[in-house]
């Protein structure tokens, strides 16, 4: 199997894992699909934006990178993406977003309460995803311990999402905490993609360990970035209105770090306009004109390159069974860094 044929190996593992179903329950399962990329709004088959499968790849990359089956880490891959879109699905309701890649997102089609009956489908459906691991060969010993790993770092993303909630109300968060919210919220299911596949791949402790560091420091730069870009990036880009966090009031680091730095009368304005509301568009231009003012751009941005950094020193400590996986891997890495220039 080559890269390029990986995401749709990974596609036809996850519609696997969906049930033979009545039609009473037909839209249960469609709403999920739609979710998904591969139904329009009509519920017509479809071939929209599925998002990156940045982390099922990456999950099988590392479990071949250490010299393992790819295809026993095809149904753990498929349970992360899975797992990652049921996040989404209760995300977008949490956050009351009314776009996802450029559509309107379930809840704001079908309503909250199938919105969240949905994401909890797609929650169940990842763990009898992970579960086909027994499937594809991995011995049961081995399953129960990723299966024990793979819902720690459901409740790691739990935890996440709800510092994420809790800082909505608070202007006094620091860069630590942005750093402690983020690590569990986006971090740990990357990081749970490639060392879960190192684990598969039957690497030893430190392989596994360098693996997890890689994952962990790699999905704290992507979340930097998706925040960069969740202020400065173009709708064409990003699917979201341009400047959507700021609209949402969302404090992440170029927010933090404006707060911690602004002279006495951008930051009184900062606290102000966060605490309403609304925002107008005034207050939007106001609030990216003190960005631009404290360098809070360029120094997130450099704190996203600092864990790009991190995240290639981690790989450099894999030794690898599989040379080109594990080059791949790297080439992944590089791509992402600079999504948010």
């Amino acid at each position: 199997m080559t890269s390029n044929q990986q995401p749709d190996h990974i596609r036809q593992t996850m519609e696997q894992t969906f049930p033979k179903h009545d039609q009473r329950v037909a839209l249960f399962y469609q709403m999920q699909q739609y979710h998904l990329g591969w139904r329009d709004q009509d519920l017509n088959l479809s071939s929209a934006d599925s998002g990156k499968l940045i982390r099922p790849q990456l999950c099988v990359l590392a479990c071949t990178a250490v010299g393992g089956d790819p295809l026993h880490a095809e149904p753990l891959a498929a349970a992360i993406q899975l797992l990652h879109d049921f996040t989404l699905i209760h995300d977008d309701i949490e956050d009351s977003s009314p776009t996802r890649r450029g559509r309107r997102t379930v809840w704001k089609l079908w309503g909250v309460p199938q919105g969240i009956n949905a994401g909890d489908g797609m929650f169940t459906l990842a763990q009898l995803a992970l579960l086909r691991l027994s499937d594809a060969g991995v011995h049961a010993t081995v399953v129960v311990e990723i299966a024990r790993r793979f819902n720690e770092t459901v409740m790691h993303i739990c935890e996440g999402q709800y510092l994420d909630m809790s800082f909505e109300d608070r202007i006094d968060i620091t860069e630590s905490d942005y750093l402690a919210m983020i690590s569990r919220k986006t971090a740990a299911l990357i990081a749970a993609a490639t060392g879960l596949g190192a684990v598969l791949g039957e690497a030893d402790q430190d392989q596994a360990m360098a693996l997890f560091d890689f994952g962990e420091s790699l999905g704290l730069a992507f979340q930097i970035e998706d925040d960069i870009l969740g202020i400065w990036g173009a709708e064409a880009e990003t699917g979201k209105p341009d400047a959507h966090d700021i609209w949402g009031r969302k404090k992440s680091l170029p927010v933090i770090h404006a707060l911690a730095h602004a002279d006495a009368d951008d930051a009184a304005s900062l606290r102000q306009i966060f605490a309403q509301a609304e925002l107008t568009a005034a207050d939007v231009a106001t609030v990216l004109e003190i960005l631009e003012r404290t360098g809070s751009r360029g120094y997130s941005a450099g704190v996203a390159r600092f864990y790009h950094e991190a995240a290639l020193a981690a790989l450099d400590k894999v030794q690898a069974g599989n040379a080109t996986a594990l080059a791949e891997m790297r080439a992944l890495t590089q791509k992402l860094l600079g999504r948010a220039r």
